[in-house]
């Protein structure tokens, strides 16, 4: 499947700094240590409906995850994929009445749209899961191999009881874990499973409902295996970051770690399991199931995306917050200094602005405080001017690299 087009980055002067990550398996801030070519994967839409601010949160933080990369000279390798045959795609198409794959295809091209609109930059590998439903029954077949599954009427699960280290990235307690399986596409109660958190890795051909043939028997795959099977073919084990929102810790990222660790006998599966914050609407997490969205398509059709850029820039990615108009003005108000800041003759000197928002990347991507940093430039550049003819160009040349806002 094709991704997206990407920007041109511009190069920067100067020497990067070491990006620090929080781990959420190891529930500390480490350093990333990739080697010249840095591999990410994030997991991506179901696309059921439009691209909402919570979308645009988690895609904005591993974008600013590569541009850091790629400023400390790594080649990024980047996978993402689309879940285009799930459950919840397919209650929306049958409740509209378009076909689940009309519905995908037409969402993932809004989603393309905008993904290059807020100058997120695109993955290598864009993989939707229909296109490799042979490759994960191949995958179940060899943890079935491995004797980490078992079947319960045509299904396939896999057997939490095989998986050692199944809640070490978590750290939840069974407890909450049972719980969020049953919020989360999960089937805890269902009858004759060996444990309530034994997870779906094949499902059996139900009436009505797409499926494949396979050595499974005909069907389709369960939701975490997927992004095992690509996150393997593409990257390999032990790569460096898998990412998405704070709802996937549990169960996706978790049961996902340990289907990588019985196929490859690597742990951990990724290095670094990084999750972005929730944003909400009116005191609730922003939701497709809610229904409370704020669509990206929307914002940008009436406000430039680079303010749109700017409010998620302007919250820090681990933390959940509120969206409210507000924060879109103020975004606009700032986009507007900046530009015309950067429009000046001469300005202060910039390279310790740049050191200064290297640095506040490095430190668990705080963009809040980088932009921060910009602002005060900004506010020297338009209220004492300054003499350093370069200085405006090399501003927006790392507002654009570093923090993907075109001015």
């Amino acid at each position: 499947m094709k991704s997206w087009s990407a920007p041109n980055v511009p190069r920067l002067p100067g020497a990067s700094v070491p990006l620090r990550l929080y781990d959420t398996a190891s529930r500390q801030v480490r350093q990333t240590d990739p080697g010249p070519t840095a591999r990410m994967y994030v997991c991506g839409i179901t696309p059921y409906d439009a691209t909402h601010l919570g979308h645009a949160n988690t895609y904005l933080a591993f974008d600013l995850v590569g541009r850091m990369w790629r400023d400390a000279g790594h080649t990024v390798h980047y996978t993402q994929n689309a879940t285009d045959v799930d459950d919840p795609l397919l209650e929306r198409a049958e409740q509209t009445g378009v076909d689940w794959q009309s519905l995908a295809e037409r969402e993932i091209d809004l989603f393309r749209a905008d993904m290059e609109a807020l100058r997120i930059l695109p993955p290598r590998e864009y993989v939707a899961v229909t296109e490799v439903v042979d490759r994960v029954a191949e995958l179940i077949g060899e943890l079935a191999e491995r004797g980490v599954t078992y079947t319960l009427d045509g299904d396939v699960y896999f057997d939490a009881a095989a998986a050692p280290r199944y809640g070490e990235v978590s750290g939840y307690s069974r407890e909450r874990m049972l719980e969020l399986s049953a919020e989360r596409g999960g089937d805890p109660q269902r009858p004759g499973k060996r444990d309530p958190l034994d997870w779906l890795l094949w499902r059996a051909e139900r009436p009505g409902e797409p499926a494949w043939d396979s050595r499974l028997g005909r069907g389709r795959p369960g939701w975490h295996v997927e992004c095992t099977a690509i996150a393997l073919d593409n990257l390999g084990p032990g790569f460096d970051v898998a990412g998405g929102g704070s709802d996937l810790i549990f169960p996706h990222h978790e049961c996902g770690a340990s289907e990588g660790y019985a196929a490859a006998g690597e742990w951990p599966f990724a290095r670094f399991y990084t999750h972005a914050g929730m944003v909400g609407l009116d005191g609730e997490k922003m939701s497709k199931s809610r229904g409370n969205l704020v669509f990206v398509s929307k914002l940008r059709a009436e406000h430039d995306p680079m303010a749109v850029r700017l409010v998620l820039l302007c919250r820090h990615y681990r933390a959940d917050w509120d969206y409210t108009p507000d924060l879109l003005a103020d975004a606009e108000a700032r986009l507007e200094r900046w530009r015309s800041a950067v429009a000046v003759t001469a300005g202060p000197p910039a390279e310790a602005l740049l050191a200064e928002v290297r640095d506040r990347l490095a430190d668990d991507l705080d963009a809040p405080g980088a932009v921060a940093a910009v602002d005060r430039w900004a506010g020297e550049a338009l209220d004492g001017g300054g003499s350093d003819r370069a200085a405006p160009a090399l501003v927006r040349d790392l507002a654009d690299a570093l923090l993907g806002v075109a001015l």
